[in-house]
């Protein structure tokens, strides 16, 4: 092997060595999601875990993502509140749907309608009950 072929190799390889190197691992997912798509489905259907269930498997899912210092997925937030209130929490739902709100202000609408809904009721009782 001639000298100059010699050092072309080596050139060559160094190339390679410093390319790769320069070489980052592309973002990671923006979001978090797992199985959260797969439990609204069944949820939605009414199928699968009971609501107290999901709400278990849905908050390891938040535990888990704050621990990763990783974002849970649009609508995570709005989907937990509705399931604390299918079990008759509705300051739990009032809370993460706030939550979803400040997470993706696009979201607003659809969860002022909901709080809406939500605080509905405790006018209505007040109106009543003034004389």
């Amino acid at each position: 092997m001639s000298t100059a072929h010699w050092l072309r190799r080596v050139a060559l390889t160094g190339c390679i060595a410093a390319l790769s190197g320069c070489a980052t691992k592309g973002p990671g997912p923006l979001y978090m999601w797992e199985t959260f798509p797969r439990q609204q489905y069944d949820a939605l259907l009414r199928e699968g875990y009971s609501p107290e269930a999901q709400i278990r498997l849905l908050e390891a899912h938040a535990e888990k993502a704050r621990g990763a210092n990783a974002a849970l997925p649009p609508g995570f937030r709005a989907h937990l509140g509705m399931l604390y209130l299918d079990t008759g929490n509705p300051d739990r739902a009032r809370e993460l749907w706030k939550a979803e709100k400040t997470a993706f202000p696009e979201s607003a609408g659809y969860m002022e309608l909901l709080l809406s809904k939500l605080d509905a009721p405790a006018k209505t009782a007040k109106s009543e009950r003034a004389p």
